[in-house]
């Protein structure tokens, strides 16, 4: 019996079906879990550590003795680093740096005549919270994630965050710690969820408030950023982890079930969505998943994951539909593999990452393809970026004018003060050239 349903949009009319609706998502309600999230918030404003040892415990079972974890738990958790992972963590720091530093801007001036220029600068932002989860999955790789862009952008404070561990001694998860050590990040706190955005955004102890909290997490983490945005920065509000793969009857239905197995081990409400030409690839597709889907570690969470609303095999008539369904749906990952990859990828517009072909699996993103993992999710990708350097810095104009060159527009701002009834926003400048 198949563990995942079919949705058939083939002979579908565009102009009358909404193909994001079409293509169903899990329940997520933030707007829900604030009600929950609100008084964490703030009783953590209101008693800092004394609320956060209260929460810790209540939520991770769990009271650390000192939020802040010591130096030497960072150095002890990289000495007692396996090596291999070590190394897969050293690959994955090296090629992101990578990419980051090629996408890293710099200021540009305009010149806009004799002695008027405007400068865009891009300044780093100050100090950053950065949130790394531990709950089903402990996200060592998202410390990469995190933390990487904000160096590369030159951001001079980095606080990190994640949540105790019982079995840890009320410290985060050892390769987490481990990674912290080995990008050089050494104020880090063991403090998880609504909590930890709290803490961030209003200051707990010795944790100082900072300007941008960034990172995935659960609900009540996207709650508390919805919650406190304005009063910190967030990145966005993020969902459960979803895959959106594009395929033709050239591709390898075991890449295919693999790839979406994948996805859909990171938590019950994950999603997977192939969508398709081909009744045969679908139908390979369904036989692979349940051959792959009982041999795996968490085949529970897979299976419910998959089995879930949001989770689907789509049938389409052809790439061009197929296109706009992947479009229409925004996937947080997308993956192409289909005999023109390349050129079908050129022409997608919205997804947080696409993947081309069938040797670049959303694995290899999540770990060591240089890209970031931290990614738009719940169709928000039709309007925004994963996680990069341009998320650690703000611009700033710069705008320099001699006389000469503010008497060239002066009587442009003049008349258009006057025509938005703000006659002081003229004499401004007329002022200036009254003596």
């Amino acid at each position: 019996m198949s563990v995942i349903r079919r949705i058939d949009l083939r002979g579908a009319d565009p102009a009358s079906v909404d193909y994001r609706a079409s293509v169903p998502r899990a329940e997520f309600d933030v707007e829900a879990a604030t009600h929950q999230v609100q008084p964490i918030i703030d009783a953590v404003r209101a008693r800092g550590v004394e609320a956060i040892a209260e929460l810790s415990e209540r939520f991770d079972g769990v009271a650390p003795d000192e939020i802040a974890v010591p130096r030497e738990a960072l150095e002890a958790a990289l000495a007692d680093l396996d090596p291999a992972v070590r190394a897969g963590l050293e690959e994955s720091i090296r090629r992101l740096r990578a990419t980051c530093e090629a996408e890293l801007e710099h200021d540009v001036t305009t010149s806009l005549g004799d002695g008027a220029t405007v400068t865009h600068r891009k300044v780093p932002i100050d100090r950053v919270g950065l949130y790394v989860p531990g709950g089903l999955a402990p996200l060592v790789s998202s410390v990469v994630m995190n933390v990487v862009p904000a160096q590369v952008a030159g951001v001079r404070s980095i606080a990190l965050a994640s949540p105790p561990q019982k079995d840890r001694g009320g410290l985060p998860e050892p390769t987490i710690l481990a990674a912290c050590a080995l990008l050089g990040v050494d104020e880090v706190y063991a403090v998880g969820g609504a909590q930890a955005i709290a803490m961030f955004a209003h200051g707990a102890g010795p944790c100082r408030r900072v300007d941008l909290v960034t990172g995935p997490g659960n609900i009540y983490v996207a709650a508390a950023k919805r919650l406190l945005r304005g009063v910190v920065g967030i990145d966005s509000e993020a969902g459960p982890t979803e895959i959106a793969i594009l395929a033709d009857d050239s591709a390898e239905a075991a890449f295919v079930a693999a790839d979406m197995v994948s996805q859909a081990e990171h938590d019950p409400m994950a999603a997977a969505v192939l969508v398709t030409d081909s009744v045969e690839l679908a139908d390979a597709v369904e036989v692979e998943l349940d051959k792959q889907v009982p041999a795996t570690r968490h085949s529970e969470r897979i299976s419910t994951a998959l089995g879930g609303r949001q989770s689907a095999l789509v049938l389409v008539d052809d790439m061009d539909q197929g296109l706009e369904v992947v479009d229409a749906y925004a996937a947080e990952h997308l993956e192409i593999q289909t005999r023109d990859a390349a050129a079908h990828a050129a022409r997608v517009r919205n997804a947080g990452a696409v993947f081309i072909g069938p040797w670049a699996p959303v694995s290899l993103g999540d770990y060591c393809a240089g890209s970031n993992h931290v990614l738009p999710t719940a169709g928000c990708a039709c309007h925004s970026s994963g996680l990069s350097v341009r998320a650690f810095t703000k611009s700033v104009h710069v705008v320099d004018y001699s006389r000469a060159a503010l008497a060239e527009v002066a009587e442009h701002v003049v008349t258009l003060a006057e025509a938005e009834d703000l006659p002081g926003h003229g004499q401004a400048v007329a002022v200036r050239f009254e003596r």
